[in-house]
């Protein structure tokens, strides 16, 4: 059974769950232990993990979730509850900070005629929003390119991994803290159909308390757990709330649009209402609005 550690559960409450859970310093068991799944390893020392997240408080524009040095190569692992095909640009972004900072600690110089050794970089994304995906994607930044670009010559990818519970069997089973963490975000998103979100989070984590891995850690943190959660759950919620509006302004700026076309061809304001689904009124509204705009 992996130790528990809360001895730096305090952080900001605005910490990721996920960060939260695999990014502490106490947790670097848990951190290895995903790190061999993806990629297929053994390590066995969680010394030889260097956590390199960049800090809150000096980045304020750069934050990334994990990222850590193990055996030369730098990780860097990001969670998603959103998909978000941009992963390969802002990882991009995060490694040039995070490279800057290595070359910076150990003293290269990359402008002597000697080639300057680098870790090697992998980049994962963990995804478990509710808009279905994959198994695993591959994200790359040529997707991006105004002019396509398939040579390879100047690639970035993000292999973005669905961790949603009943996704990525295998690897769930090669990691007990993963498998735990996607059973948790599951149960707290089945219970708040019955209830409000604060009682699902709570009664999700008192099951948790039960397993024999990260469960005890959430309990035993489970104020700093319900704030994080009921954060990144509203936060969902908005961002969801803004994409259903932006949607609605669209329909709404289309159909105006095509209204506009048929006003243009003198049809009568009845038929541009039935065929619009509006009112004869809405129609004649705009009719006047233009009219006017036409005439001033």
């Amino acid at each position: 059974m992996t130790k528990i550690n809360t001895g730096n559960a305090n952080r900001e409450y605005k910490d990721r769950l996920f960060r939260f859970v695999f990014g502490a310093e106490e947790n670097k068991a848990y951190l290895l232990s995903l790190c061999n799944a993806v990629s297929g390893t053994d390590y066995t020392d969680v010394d030889d993990i260097e956590i390199t997240t960049l800090s809150d408080a000096i980045y304020i524009k750069m934050k990334n979730d994990i990222s850590f040095l193990i055996d030369s190569q730098l990780n860097l692992f990001e969670h998603q509850s959103t998909f978000n095909p941009n992963m390969p640009l802002r990882g991009m972004e995060y490694f040039a900070e995070l490279y800057g900072i290595y070359i910076t600690e150990n003293g290269l110089d990359i402008y002597v005629s000697s080639l300057q050794k680098i870790p090697t970089p992998r980049y994962y994304v963990f995804y478990n929003g509710t808009e279905k995906q994959p198994d695993v994607v591959k994200l790359k930044l040529s997707d991006a390119f105004q002019v396509p670009d398939d040579s390879g010559e100047f690639e970035w990818t993000a292999t973005m991994l669905n961790i949603n519970y009943g996704h990525n069997r295998k690897l769930l089973e090669q990691c007990q803290p993963l498998y735990e963490y996607a059973h948790f975000i599951k149960l707290v998103g089945e219970y708040s159909e019955a209830m409000e979100l604060k009682k699902a989070i709570d009664k999700a984590v008192e099951k948790a308390r039960e397993w024999k891995c990260i469960g005890m850690f959430l309990y035993q943190c489970k104020s700093e757990v319900s704030v994080m959660l009921l954060t990144e759950f509203d936060e969902k919620k908005h961002e969801d709330n803004l994409i259903k509006l932006g949607e609605k302004e669209g329909r709404e700026k289309e159909r105006m649009k095509n209204i506009c076309s048929m006003l243009a061809l003198s049809l009568s304001p009845e038929i541009i209402a039935k065929a619009c689904e509006v009112s004869v009124d809405y129609v004649l509204n705009l009719k006047k609005e233009l009219e006017s705009k036409t005439t001033s």
